[in-house]
């Protein structure tokens, strides 16, 4: 996260490469990487579970990273001109200006994103723990494959037992990681929050004499690396020509890679008939308007919720907590409850995909939505009710430019959750029969299950070039907008 997004703000030119490689990364479904990871992993480790559990965790990694990379790259992008200036004028060092400035500024979206990150890979962790790739049915001990296995068999009391227990360890995490976390990263805000979060654990270690040691060693460390650092950059312009071979030879790797498998998919594309690219596009039409809808669905309630609970510091008390472990439960395991009312009502899987991504994507809006407006300092609160700003006004002139940044990094993380998710949304097994509707995570899922490489090869393709065209030519000049326009200057 931090090495792509830090490279993709900061070197001259890298923007222009790395930024389309991770709207195609992160428009891949989950089910995009398996065959590649499950296959060569398990040719690697061919008599151990070691390569299907180093697939799992490759796959979940996959659903998790790219949310916290926007992230961080648009925080980086949004620092404030007048802030890069004071940095250089105190000389601060590259390593000083990193952790003072950058790490400093992207804390709380970056918080809030790892947050969703953690909840993306509680979403995609019955389909990482239990897959079918042709003929094989593979299934890893863990929580995953057990909510998958009673959600197949329509085992009640099984799901039930699942589901108090993601609950568990859902409190236990949001107890003993988030809420800590939060509550510290609050020091990198504008202002003090005046409290918005607070940790029983945090407290208690501020108060120990672990805490004390540690920030004695932090400050040693800080004054050694600075040290480091100044002669480090002394010394750089003797390592620039082994910089420089080692940049090209990795240049070359990467081309020499990637056109090798542009050749291996081409082949893979010859193979598809004119019928099934026909299918393939209708299919990617109905999945963009369930994906547009969910999103649309979303933002009517994630932001004035958010800018509520983010403004707040009595509000965000009530609800941050209740938010993180709604956000971390994953919404699959409640899929089977939301079908069966759906169908109670004659609603078939296309209505009720809508829902289901609705449950997945929402909270990559509501989390930053909440970071963004929780960022807003509080003079500009007073201003706005000084100038006795009307409610509509209030909204036009300070909340919506002030949150748009973080709000459109939520659209854009939001859209790409919900086409993974809809690999999820619009095929599943339920009570001993298969529920499925016209879209293309319908088409990935029944071509990984039926082991069919070229169908998955084409749909994973159309994916990938759907969501980098409506990146191209939707978000990216609505971030161009927030970056010149509703960033907080001079």
């Amino acid at each position: 996260t931090m090495v792509y997004g830090y490279a993709m703000a900061r070197v001259a030119g890298a923007e222009r490469v790395m930024l389309p490689v991770l709207d195609i990364l992160q428009s891949i479904p989950v089910l995009g990487f398996l065959p590649g990871f499950v296959l060569g992993l398990v040719h690697l480790f061919p008599h151990r579970n070691m390569g299907l559990e180093i697939a799992s965790v490759l796959m979940i990694f996959t659903g998790q990273v790219w949310n916290m990379t926007f992230s961080f790259y648009a925080s980086l992008r949004s620092i404030p001109p007048d802030l890069v200036a004071v940095a250089r004028l105190a000389n601060l060092s590259w390593w000083e200006r990193f952790c003072r400035l950058d790490l400093s500024f992207a804390a709380t979206g970056l918080v809030w994103n790892s947050m969703m990150s953690m909840a993306g890979g509680w979403f995609f962790l019955t389909v990482s723990e239990a897959f079918v790739l042709g003929a094989h049915d593979f299934r890893l001990p863990g929580l995953g494959s057990y909510m998958s296995l009673a959600i197949e068999r329509g085992d009640a009391q099984a799901q039930l037992l699942g589901v108090l227990a993601m609950l568990g360890m859902i409190v236990f995490v949001d107890q003993l990681v988030w809420r800590p976390v939060v509550a510290w990263a609050q020091k990198f805000t504008d202002e003090e929050a005046g409290g918005a979060s607070e940790s029983w654990l945090l407290e208690r270690l501020r108060r120990s004499r672990l805490w004390q040691v540690c920030s004695r060693v932090a400050g040693l460390v800080r004054h050694r690396s600075r040290r480091t650092a100044t002669q480090v950059e002394s010394s750089c312009s003797r390592a620039d020509q082994l910089r420089q071979l080692g940049k090209r030879l990795t240049v070359a790797l990467i081309i020499t890679g990637a056109l090798y498998g542009l050749a291996k998919y081409v082949h893979l594309l010859s193979t598809i008939t004119s019928g099934e690219w026909l299918n393939l596009f209708f299919s990617t039409t109905a999945t963009f308007l369930r994906v547009l809808s969910a999103v649309a669905l979303a933002s009517l309630w994630t932001i004035p919720v958010g800018v509520m609970i983010g403004r707040s510091p009595r509000w965000s008390r009530v609800f941050q907590p209740i938010i993180q472990m709604a956000a971390s439960f994953p919404a699959p395991m409640i899929f089977p409850v939301v079908v069966g009312g759906m169908l109670t009502f004659h609603a078939g899987l296309g209505i009720s995909s809508v829902v289901l991504l609705l449950l997945g994507t929402q909270w990559y809006i509501l989390f930053n939505v909440i970071a963004g407006s929780s960022a807003i300092p509080r003079e500009l609160w007073e201003v706005s009710r000084l100038a006795r700003f009307s409610w509509l006004l209030r909204w036009r002139k300070l909340i919506l430019p002030a949150i748009f940044p973080s709000l459109l990094t939520g659209w854009i993380t939001a859209m790409g959750g919900a086409w993974n998710a809809s690999i999820v949304a619009e095929y599943m097994k339920y009570r001993g029969q298969t529920l499925t509707t016209t879209g293309l995570g319908a088409a990935i899922s029944q071509a990984t299950e039926r082991g069919d490489f070229h169908v998955l090869a084409a749909a994973v393709g159309i994916m990938a070039a759907t969501v980098v065209g409506f990146n191209r030519l939707v978000w990216r000049p609505l971030s161009h907008r927030a970056q010149t326009r509703f960033t907080l200057s001079a």
